[in-house]
């Protein structure tokens, strides 16, 4: 029956396409497939009768069997082999005793959720002349984070998604929440900790991103930390997110508050100061292999230096991809482009800081990924210190459950005008079952 199928819309698609070539040719070739199309319909109609025929035949048994039980006389029941009970270890219940799920690998993800860890590997050569100052040290070689999910359908109307970063310093819950996707009017509510929709790239994991590192931006302005690889704005929270019909334009709004504490650009110092984060986001096709995605958002909170002190941060982001129908495995590219603008209050100035990226990734072959991105940023606490960097990365996908990785990095650090030139190398491995990220 599957293959009937797939002989229909390869039948069709080739008469709608149509062939090339001599006018005579195509006209032999269409009335070729017109009488193979005819063939396909008979043998779908004989197959919809032999349906028909067995549908009619389970009625009939079921109306035979319904009066008897009706009076209170059993239906006959077909003979059936006795299985025999097999011993099984722990005390289990034999097969034959399980749920109607039927197996015991299937009654265990009942109560088990999926699991998958991924280790990412990162080695870095070269002189990082910033010193102390460098933004994102790494040492020579790390296991910079392994990442463990654990994630389940909790009942039908809620999911539950968790995961540790497990690194040298000790293990974090990255993010751990519950999501409900069908409540009233059309509202999406998720609950715990988790990355904010701050830009589009806040939202990553390390391991989704197409380079090693992350962009100067997220460190300068996104609250980073020198010495957190994984730097952006996560923090506990709430968030509720509604789809806008829109004719042929995706439109997301969605809104979330925060607890208030998130790396270095926000600080709670009392119950009350907490921050708020929108984000709109605009979705359309603009060919079949062709989209575009826009997002605006806007990320106010306290800072560290106290409860009147208030940091406000706006950013704008555009994504463009292409991705060839016929090609799809062997070629497609990705556009990005963030920009950022931090308001800082501080006790005697306003500092406004800018800062963003674009870059450019090329999938040139089955398993081969090239790219290039350009960096710069002023400092949130310092907005006429500026740095900016260029990198180069070429990957390779042995499987989806690995990546080779290979980055060059130049950053030049707007204080002392000093360069750091690096040479980066990844290993992404993966073992379970490991759920989709925004990408």
């Amino acid at each position: 029956m599957r293959s009937v199928y797939r002989r229909w819309v390869f039948l069709a698609t080739l008469l709608m396409i149509g062939p090339a070539g001599p006018a005579s040719a195509q006209t032999a070739d269409v009335q070729a497939v017109r009488q193979e199309i005819e063939q396909l319909r008979q043998e779908f109609e004989a197959i919809q009768r032999q349906y028909g025929d067995r549908l009619a035949a389970l009625e009939a048994r079921l109306g035979a069997t319904q009066p008897a039980q009706a009076a209170g006389v059993p239906a006959a029941q077909p003979p059936t082999a006795p299985v025999p009970e097999q011993p099984t270890p722990g005390g289990t219940p034999p097969v034959g005793t399980l749920p109607v799920y039927g197996a015991a690998a299937a009654g265990s993800k009942i109560f088990n959720p999926d699991i998958g860890i991924i280790g990412n590997f990162i080695n870095a050569t070269g002189e990082s002349r910033g010193g102390s100052k460098s933004i994102a040290p790494i040492p020579f070689a790390t296991l910079q984070e392994s990442e463990v999910s654990l994630q389940a359908i909790v009942d039908p109307y809620a999911r539950a998604d968790f995961f540790l970063a497990i690194g040298e310093e000790g293990i974090e819950v990255e993010e751990g929440y519950v999501t409900f996707p069908t409540l009233p009017g059309g509202l999406l509510l998720k609950a715990g900790k988790f990355r904010a929709n701050v830009g589009r790239l806040n939202a990553f994991h390390n391991h989704t991103l197409p380079w090693i590192d992350r962009p100067l931006v997220m460190y300068n302005l996104l609250g980073g930390s020198p010495l957190d690889p994984d730097t952006g704005i996560k923090d506990a929270g709430v968030s509720v997110a509604r789809l806008i019909p829109a004719g042929d334009l995706f439109l997301e709004v969605t809104g979330e508050v925060f607890r208030g504490d998130s790396g270095t650009v926000f600080k709670s110092s009392r119950r009350s100061d907490f921050s708020t984060v929108g984000h709109l986001r605009a979705y359309r096709d603009l060919t079949d292999q062709t989209n575009i995605e826009i997002g605006g958002s806007y990320a106010r909170g306290h800072n560290d230096l106290g409860s009147d002190f208030v940091t406000q941060l706006y950013s704008t982001d555009v994504t463009l991809r292409w991705r060839p129908l016929s090609r799809a495995i062997y070629h497609s590219l990705a556009a990005r482009n963030e920009l950022f603008w931090s308001r800082r209050e501080e006790p005697s100035v306003l500092q406004g800081a800018f800062g963003g990226y674009a870059s450019l990734d090329y999938q040139f072959a089955r398993r081969w990924f090239a790219g290039g991105r350009y960096d710069w940023s002023e400092r949130a606490t310092s907005a006429a210190i500026q740095d900016r960097g260029s990198s180069a990365v070429l990957t390779f996908w042995p499987s989806e459950f690995s990546q080779i990785r290979s980055q060059y990095r130049r950053t030049r650090y707007g204080d002392d005008g000093r360069v750091a030139n690096e040479l980066l190398l990844q290993a992404l491995f993966t073992i379970g079952a490991h759920g989709a990220h925004p990408f």
